[in-house]
């Protein structure tokens, strides 16, 4: 399957986050010719495709070529991808050609690699799509890889010793590793410890989403935390004040209305809307107000029967008239800057891009203090509320706390400006290449008749 460009609205915006002015134009010029890769799952709703299809638009703005190299062109964000990208497809190898691949790469990996299986641990899946990414590095030869998730940052690292690239790898982690840290099993994501240690450190440069995934990264995987750089995710950039101007569909949102509190994610158990439902019980019992959540059950943790049960609590609280499942929303930020205060409640969080985007709308926030971004996110409650996990009485105060005495609309934005788009891709740009700024010399373009092929092609399976 093959895709050159998607549509020019951002995620369902007009407009695209970042445009290529007077002030940008020498850095546009300066990387021209570069191309990154971006490898990542899927195009399916959430936050690693978000974050990547934010990046990749500030990469082409600023000159870079970019291939989205991922393992599946599904998902509600394939049409978002911007235009001048490439998608690339990788194609899953038999299980006995993925392994002999591996051994290849890094024959020291074959003991951590036996040893997880002795224990009956499945390894993930997506290490079968590491001979698809060799042919995509052989046929491209992209000048910096970015890897996200576990197994994908495992083979970026295998790929490129086997492709034999000299290219710099970037890996990232987006959320926590291990099972403690969740509180299940991770089957999805089961590559050993010591696997990843091997890898991780072959790779240039590694970077977590917040400094708690850092910290419990190294922890699990035994690298030495000065070796992972924090990079928050590019979660604001342009199209959310572009979106929260938007008009919204609901027959709640109008100013002479009860205040609308408002919570916002794919309905499974991580986010723990359950907690958000009993906590607004007990401040619906002091004073009028209304709950609205966005999201809906989706990807292939959905959980048919946990989604009913949830939306089967508010009637049994006897709140179910004040409680809106909405469903799920393009654009969330109209609600978020209609919002008076928005509640992140989950049990865990890689980064929490909702509660910067919604700061990014001027929306007063409480959040449980959840591992890991959303305390890094509000700097340990300045900026909104940090409550226990799944205390519904804790957040249900917090919740009265702000709406009686919410902070400023300029304290909130000015706060989300240390997630935006710009600052993120930075910080990547440093890590990719080793340098911070376009004045300084630009790489060695490399001359093959590989990368001629290559930057002729509109697309393709790899």
């Amino acid at each position: 399957m093959t895709a050159d460009a998607g549509s020019d609205a951002d995620l369902g915006a007009g407009g695209p986050l970042h445009s290529v002015g007077a002030g940008n134009l020498h850095a546009a010029q300066h990387w021209s010719g570069q191309r990154v890769a971006l490898l990542f799952g899927s195009f399916r709703t959430g936050g690693v495709a978000r974050m990547r299809l934010h990046a990749a638009r500030e990469f082409l703005a600023r000159g870079f070529a970019v291939d989205l190299v991922v393992t599946r062109t599904r998902g509600d964000l394939l049409d978002a991808v911007p235009q001048g990208a490439r998608v690339i497809e990788l194609e899953r190898s038999p299980l006995w050609r993925a392994r002999a691949a591996i051994v290849a790469a890094d024959p020291g990996s074959l003991a951590p690699l036996l040893s997880a299986l002795a224990l009956g641990q499945k390894p993930s899946g997506k290490l079968r799509y590491l001979p698809s990414l060799v042919r995509y590095f052989r046929a491209t030869r992209p000048h910096a890889v970015l890897a996200a998730t576990a197994p994908l940052n495992l083979i970026a690292v295998w790929a490129r010793r086997l492709a034999r690239l000299d290219s710099r790898v970037v890996v990232g982690e987006h959320t926590m590793l291990s099972g403690e840290a969740l509180g299940q099993r991770r089957w999805f994501y089961d590559c050993p410890p010591a696997l990843l240690q091997r890898a991780y450190l072959q790779a240039d440069a590694v970077l977590a989403v917040s400094d708690g995934v850092a910290a419990e990264m190294a922890a699990y995987a035994d690298i030495p935390r000065r070796r992972i750089a924090t990079v928050y995710n590019p979660a604001v950039g342009s199209h959310v004040a572009t979106m929260a101007r938007h008009h919204v569909d609901h027959e709640w949102f109008t100013p002479d209305g009860p205040p609308n509190i408002l919570g916002v994610g794919n309905l499974k158990p991580q986010k723990d809307f359950a907690t958000l439902i009993r906590a607004f019980a007990r401040v619906r019992a002091e004073r009028p107000a209304r709950l609205v959540i966005l999201g809906d059950a989706r990807g292939p943790d959905k959980d048919a029967s946990h989604v009913a049960a949830l939306k089967g609590l508010p009637a049994q609280l006897g709140i179910g008239e004040d409680v809106s499942f909405a469903g799920f929303t393009e654009n969330p930020f109209a609600y978020m800057s209609r919002a008076a205060v928005f509640v992140l409640s989950s049990a865990w969080e890689g980064f929490g891009n909702v509660l910067a985007e919604a700061l990014a709308c001027g929306c007063p926030v409480v959040s449980t203090d959840c591992p890991s971004g959303p305390a890094e996110i509000l700097d340990h409650g300045r900026y909104g509320p940090l409550v226990p996990v799944g205390d519904d009485a804790a957040l249900a105060a917090a919740i009265c706390r702000v709406l009686d005495a919410p902070l400023s609309r300029d304290e909130l934005t000015g706060r989300a400006a240390s997630f935006t788009v710009g600052r993120a891709v930075d910080q990547y740009i440093e890590l990719m290449f080793g340098c911070t700024s376009p004045t300084q010399p630009a790489l060695v373009e490399r001359s093959s008749p590989e990368r001629h092929n290559a930057s002729r092609a509109t697309g393709h399976r790899i």
